[in-house]
């Protein structure tokens, strides 16, 4: 698993390994011990999906403590532009946002940490995501 900093704290791409043949591929998509050993700490309780047309957007959302969750976004099909804004107040990226395009093909995931909002906008035909939460 590839982590890269997205210049906002605790905010990170995740670009998990693929292996490929002519049949198609294998990826480990999730692995707790793999995560945690590059430094990330969470207790995902909970998956969630949402399929989406082309043109819908969702969010922003948040959730305020104590239900705060950190999340782990990735596209199973379609593409979507991932945006989160920082709530983080003593954050000196408050009030900036990241975005990223995440389809089935380019295998990215979003990990967000509490303290920020999150939305997407569907680029492709319809899209489905997943996202893992820990609250």
């Amino acid at each position: 698993m590839k982590l890269t900093e997205t210049g906002f704290k605790d905010l990170y791409l995740l670009e998990p390994r693929a292996f490929e043949d002519s049949r198609g591929f294998f990826m480990e998509s999730f692995n707790a011990t793999v995560l945690r050993d590059l430094g990330l700490d969470f207790n995902f309780i909970q998956d969630n999906q949402s399929f989406s047309k082309e043109g819908v957007v969702r969010g922003l959302h948040y959730q305020n403590s104590p239900h705060a969750q950190t999340k782990l976004v990735r596209s199973l099909s379609g593409t979507i532009l991932d945006v989160v804004v920082d709530l983080r107040r003593e954050q000196p990226t408050f009030g900036k946002h990241y975005s990223v395009e995440l389809s089935a093909e380019n295998r990215l995931q979003l990990y967000v940490p509490k303290g920020f909002a999150h939305g997407f906008s569907v680029l492709s035909k319809s899209a489905v995501i997943l996202y893992k939460c820990d609250d």
